[in-house]
């Protein structure tokens, strides 16, 4: 093969090689279209819900509730000593059983604070079941030594006629012993504690979601007998309160006003003997502040079943449901019934 004939086929191969390698050859990819990046949004954090301010005994609102502790004073409950002075402003009223048959009351105040208490009288045994918790003294007239000392050693403060502190006076118009009254201030002064007290009772927000009109059933009366007397509650529209009643007669307060609650908190308890005598040589009567047993509960004119349990003197009541949750309350004051499980009676009517 002569030169000129191979530089031609070199050529030609070459020309089909080149051919080759462009139709082989992908096309360029498209350049990829920027993304956008969005700008930075600002999550505001959801602001944490301040619970309001409430009276830890009354779950009512509290524009500034206090910081002084409970004060609980004893008071008598006998025909000599009604009508009684300072009822209607306790937080907490419980009805105890004594000697005899008849009650007596262990009134306690927080979010109210009257002038005048009384008549005051002695403490008992269940008295320091009752006041310990609460954290404030317990005002008295005086006691069995039996008593005052149990109730020493337990840790509760005490603020005695008979001891000599301050703000007692004796009323004239009445006959002693059921005569002797108390400055409220007086005591708030000669308080050891200086805490408020914690809370004995769980309160619905608002009545509606309170555990009786929630879940149980409407009452219009609840009639309780104690051995010697037969206190009654009767549940009221106009005022929305349950108002109080003797043996059918009203229970008034020396002001003129018509005792009520917002809540009626009926526990069965057990009476047992103390060690204590009375004047005639019998045992004084024990309520058993510790353990558990029936309830019931009222409010706005509805009651419901439940339990109450207390662990320990020092703890508060606890009462709840069926399924264990605790009952919620009506906002508001209670009064609690030690109604004795052996010897009491309890009627519901509607």
């Amino acid at each position: 093969m002569n030169v000129r004939r191979w530089q031609v086929v070199v050529a030609a191969g070459l020309l089909a090689l080149g051919a080759c390698s462009s139709a082989e050859e992908e096309p360029p990819a498209p350049s990829p279209t920027p993304t956008p990046t969005p700008d930075p949004t600002t999550v505001e954090p959801t602001p944490e819900q301040t619970p309001e301010p409430t009276w830890p005994l009354t779950g009512m609102p509290a524009d500034d509730a206090a910081e002084h502790p409970a004060v609980a004073v004893k008071v008598e409950n006998t025909v000599m000593a009604r009508p009684q002075t300072g009822l209607e402003y306790a937080d907490i009223v419980w009805e105890e059983m004594v000697e005899g048959g008849i009650t007596r009351f262990n009134a306690v105040y927080h979010s109210q604070q009257p002038e005048v208490v009384g008549p005051i009288r002695s403490l008992r045994p269940m008295d320091v079941g009752i006041s310990l918790p609460l954290g404030g003294p317990q005002v008295i007239s005086g006691g069995q030594q039996l008593f005052l000392g149990e109730a020493r050693a337990a840790g509760l403060q005490l603020i005695s006629d008979d001891a000599g502190h301050p703000g007692f006076f004796r009323e004239s118009s009445r006959r002693a012993p059921h005569n002797l009254y108390g400055t409220l201030s007086q005591f708030l002064e000669q308080a050891e504690a200086d805490a408020p007290p914690p809370e004995q009772f769980a309160f619905a927000e608002d009545v509606e979601d309170a555990s009786a009109p929630s879940d149980g059933e409407p009452a219009g009366e609840l009639r309780l007998s104690f051995p010697s007397t037969s206190p009654g509650w009767t549940w009221d529209e106009d005022s929305e309160r349950w108002l109080r009643d003797e043996a059918g007669v009203a229970s008034m307060s020396a002001a003129g006003e018509h005792l009520g609650t917002e809540n009626v908190v009926i526990i069965r308890v057990q009476i047992v003997a103390s060690a204590g005598r009375d004047q005639a040589g019998n045992a004084v009567p024990e309520t058993v502040m510790t353990g558990e047993g029936a309830a019931l509960v009222a409010s706005a004119g509805h009651t419901v079943e439940a339990t109450w349990r207390k662990d320990s003197i020092e703890e508060p009541l606890v009462i709840e449901d069926a399924d264990g949750e605790e009952i919620l309350l009506a906002p508001g004051t209670t009064w609690v019934e030690l109604l004795p499980a052996d010897r009491g009676g309890l009627t519901v009517n509607p």
